[in-house]
């Protein structure tokens, strides 16, 4: 099974361990971070290595859409 994170229709990460793309979403939109550690998460981690950007993600699992989320300043 490939899961995928997209931003603006491009591939941003992809994996098929079946597990690590559906936390990295959460961790991307806020559900296993809050406050400080949220906005370092994406200040620290999600913009500068992983490549993404503020504004909306998409995740998908074997090419079908999943859920959407965004990534807050």
């Amino acid at each position: 099974m490939k899961q995928e994170i997209k931003q603006n229709g491009i591939t941003i990460l992809h994996s098929e361990d079946g597990c690590s793309i559906p936390v990295i979403f959460n961790n991307l939109t806020g559900k296993n971070f809050k406050g400080k550690e949220y906005s370092d998460y994406i200040g620290y981690v999600a913009i500068p290595d992983m490549g993404f950007t503020y504004g909306k993600i998409e995740y998908y699992s074997d090419g079908n859409l999943v859920t959407t989320g965004e990534i807050k300043p």
